[in-house]
């Protein structure tokens, strides 16, 4: 087997059987993230990318319900 290059930069960390995972400590230290800290994820060409979220996003109520924002979704909550 051939040996893959990492990155000096790489942290890793498992996903539980319910979709938890623990964040290194290296990671919640550069990110400056901590217990009821709300984190970011978005999607880019290059694979995911995570940061805390800023607090104007974190004060939106459906900031973390993304996959809310279908067409369907929008005319059902249109008169809310």
């Amino acid at each position: 087997m051939g040996m893959s290059k990492q990155s000096p930069n790489a942290s890793f960390s498992k996903v539980s059987v319910k979709s938890q995972t623990v964040i290194p400590t290296n990671v919640r230290k550069r990110l400056g993230i901590g217990p009821g800290d709300t984190l970011r994820y978005r999607l880019t060409s290059e694979g995911v990318l995570l940061d805390k979220a800023p607090s104007a996003e974190v004060d939106d109520p459906f900031a973390a319900f993304s996959e809310w924002t279908g067409e369907a979704d929008e005319k059902a909550f249109a008169e809310l």
